[in-house]
């Protein structure tokens, strides 16, 4: 069972093969014996599962289940969730219990989810690989000398190595698509406001949104079914009427042996340059192609900004993070130094206690391009550059009904090789971070295999609050495909 979508794991406790209570067993067991070299969770909740399992049951027994009830998912540990830890993967928030939930959490809670426990992520989100974590990098389940991507790593690994069949995940710059290609599972980043941040520990409030990993497209249209949505209290939350992310994916095409008939795939010349490993190109290459038999069209289109989007998001990400930050200071929550001898020190001590090497970094680099004599040099130019690579991908998009290419220039690295150059891994967000700069939606869905039989995820990008139809794309992509289906060895 384990082994199933989200969707058919669903259906099956619709139809009362198999209960809340026994699938989520089965899922705390592979935990209990996986986890300890993955590292994909840093909490699970086995008692509290347990009972919610239960509680499932009884609901669905008493006829008023929905979708998703007893269905066991997990957060990534940057979802506060009341009275589970919520640590952001640092030592910052090691013993941080959250008092109240996320809107994501408690609209997932609300639809009968059973919570398996929290998974781990870079530090506060900042990294690539899943190697900031104060608690242990993630390793990629396919192969546990390599990385899962980051920062949603632990996120990406747990439905890999199949420990819960979706979990949620947040995706700044790339967070969510780039493990999830990496570790060749389903991720899906919408619309910057489609989904509320109440409650979501930020890393850069203009960039971070919260959204789904799953098997496939269709999983990921079902999870967003339950959280996505207006919230009052996020202030960055869009007020539009409530949308159903299936409609278009479950529509029967006019034509079925050419279900994408009309449909204009626009390919970036950018994403096709110097930097993408060839085992990339050729499984993105071979995805398009397979999307032509389908009766899609391909555009050649240009986003000519694309190079310059990493060093804006490098300005950007940093100064909204240098200021998010600031409010661990070891006075309300969070790592307090044990020794010190007045305020200053302690702020001092319990900061650069808690935070690690690379949230530390990050701090420098956006107080820097903050202050006096460089704002205006810096972050403002940054600014003014992100609404050109915004009206790149209109101009782009005005040509197409999606963007295509890679999630990530290769495949999943050796743990540590990146260690000494953060310049290299924050190449690595090359053909993500503009998605978020321009608050678009986009995903990554598999799409074959590379250099040491590793994942390869083809992104998808679509216009603003176009999920469901990008959405429906990718499901008829993985209609005739099953490298989504495909799981490591374990």
């Amino acid at each position: 069972m384990i082994e199933r979508s989200l969707t058919h794991i669903a259906a099956s406790l619709a139809a009362g093969e198999i209960s809340s209570q026994e699938l989520t067993r089965a899922y705390l067991d592979r935990i209990a014996r996986l986890n300890p070299e993955l590292k994909a969770f840093i909490t699970v909740d086995a008692e509290g599962a347990m009972a919610q399992a239960a509680s499932a049951d009884a609901t669905r027994a008493a006829g008023q289940a929905g979708p998703l009830t007893g269905v066991p998912i997990a957060h990534k540990d940057l979802f506060c969730t009341e009275g589970l830890l919520t640590t952001c993967g640092s030592k910052m928030l090691e013993n941080f219990v959250s008092p109240y939930d996320a809107t994501v959490v408690s609209r997932l809670k609300a639809a009968g989810t059973v919570i398996l426990g929290k998974t781990n992520c870079d530090e506060f989100a900042m990294g690539s690989t899943n190697e900031s974590s104060y608690f242990g990098a993630t390793r990629n389940p396919w192969d546990v000398s390599r990385v899962p991507g980051g920062s949603s790593g632990g996120s990406a690994a747990a439905v890999a190595a199949r420990l819960a069949p979706a979990v949620t995940g947040t995706d700044t710059g790339g967070s969510i698509r780039q493990p999830a290609s990496l570790c060749g599972v389903t991720g899906l980043k919408p619309t910057y406001g489609a989904v509320s941040r109440w409650g979501m520990i930020a890393y850069a409030s203009s960039l971070d949104q919260g959204g789904p990993f799953a098997q496939s497209a269709e999983d990921c249209a079902l999870m967003l079914n339950a959280f996505a949505g207006f919230d009052e209290k996020d202030s960055t939350s869009a007020q539009r009427e409530t949308e159903d992310y299936l409609r278009e994916l479950r529509r029967a095409p006019a034509d079925p042996a050419r279900p994408l008939a009309g449909v204009r795939l626009g390919v970036p010349k950018e994403y096709f340059g110097e930097g993408l490993a060839e085992d990339v190109r050729s499984a993105i290459e071979a995805a398009i192609v397979e999307l032509e038999k389908l009766g899609a069209v391909r555009v050649e289109v240009s986003l000519p900004k694309t190079e310059l989007a990493i060093p804006a998001y490098y300005v950007i990400a940093p100064a909204e993070a240098s200021s998010n930050l600031s409010r661990f200071d070891g006075v309300r929550y969070g790592h307090r130094a044990a020794q010190y001898r007045d305020l200053m020190e302690m702020y001092c001590k319990s900061r650069a206690e808690g935070f690690g090497r690379e949230v530390q970094r990050r701090i420098m680099v956006g107080t820097y391009v903050l202050s006096h004599g460089y704002y205006d040099a810096y972050y403002i130019k940054a600014l003014q550059l992100r609404r050109l690579i915004a009206d790149d991908f209109q101009a782009a998009l005005s040509q197409c009904d999606v963007l295509l290419g890679p999630a990530a220039p290769t495949v999943a690295w050796k743990l540590g090789a990146m260690a000494d150059d953060p310049v290299q891994m924050y190449l690595a967000d090359i053909y993500t971070v503009s998605v978020n700069l321009a608050g678009l939606p986009a995903l990554s869905v598999p799409c074959g295999f590379g250099e040491g039989g590793m994942p390869v995820g083809l992104q998808m990008i679509g216009n603003y609050f176009d999920e469901a139809r990008m959405l429906a794309i990718a499901h008829r992509f993985q209609q005739a495909t099953d490298w989504h289906t495909r799981s490591p060895s374990l």
